[in-house]
C-alpha cells in the first residue's frame, strides 16, 4: 500500500493517489477508498483494478488538513493503509488510517 502525494503549485490542493496492492486484496472484485473526504460514502470513490491485481485511485484533497480513511474490500472487509501517515482510534475500537497534507 502506498500514499503518493503531488502538491499543486497553482492551488492549495494535493493529488493523493491511494493504492492497495494485490497482496492486500488478492481475491477482491471491488475496492473503495472511504473517509472523511467523501463523508464515509462507500460508493463515492471506487478504485480501479489494474492488470497486476492492485487497486488505485487519485483524489484532490485540500492542503493543511488531515483526513481519516480506510479501504472497503467487496463491501464487507475494512483495511487500513499500511503506509498511512498515522493512525487514530475510532468508535468501533479499531483504527483509521490518516493522510496528513
Amino acid at each position: 500500500m502506498s500514499l503518493k502525494k503531488q502538491y499543486l503549485k497553482s492551488k492549495p490542493l494535493c493529488k493523493v493517489t491511494f493504492s492497495l496492492p494485490k497482496e492486500a486484496a488478492s481475491s477482491a472484485k471491488k475496492v473503495a477508498v472511504v473517509g472523511e473526504f467523501n463523508d464515509w460514502n462507500s460508493k463515492a470513490l471506487p478504485m480501479k483494478k489494474l492488470k497486476d491485481g492492485s487497486f488505485k485511485i487519485t483524489q484532490d484533497l485540500s492542503v493543511g488538513q488531515e483526513y481519516q480513511f480506510k479501504y472497503l474490500i467487496d463491501g464487507k472487509t475494512w483495511e487500513n493503509d499500511w503506509s498511512a501517515d498515522k493512525y487514530v482510534s475510532n468508535e468501533f475500537t479499531t483504527e483509521n488510517s490518516v493522510v496528513v497534507l
